[in-house]
């Protein structure tokens, strides 16, 4: 997986969280997040707040554990 795929990915979807992206694009959380942050230095992402409920809504996780990712670059 290279960047620019993870990129298009959160562009489409508005936000995701680590595990998920994880799942998504059969990579190790740690290789994704170092990616991440290269994408929150450019101004394109940033972290979400601790304890910001993922859009699933399904309550199994505890939210202090999950990371979510949000596009914040404007969309041409």
């Amino acid at each position: 997986m290279i960047v620019s795929e993870l990129s298009r990915y959160l562009r489409d979807n508005r936000r995701a969280a680590v595990r998920d992206l994880a799942y998504r694009f059969d990579a190790e959380p740690d290789a994704l997040r170092g990616m991440l942050e290269t994408l929150e230095r450019k101004g394109r992402v940033r972290k979400l707040p601790a304890n910001t409920p993922c859009a699933g809504g399904c309550c199994q996780c505890d939210p202090a554990t999950v990371e979510i990712y949000e596009w914040v670059e404007p969309m041409n």
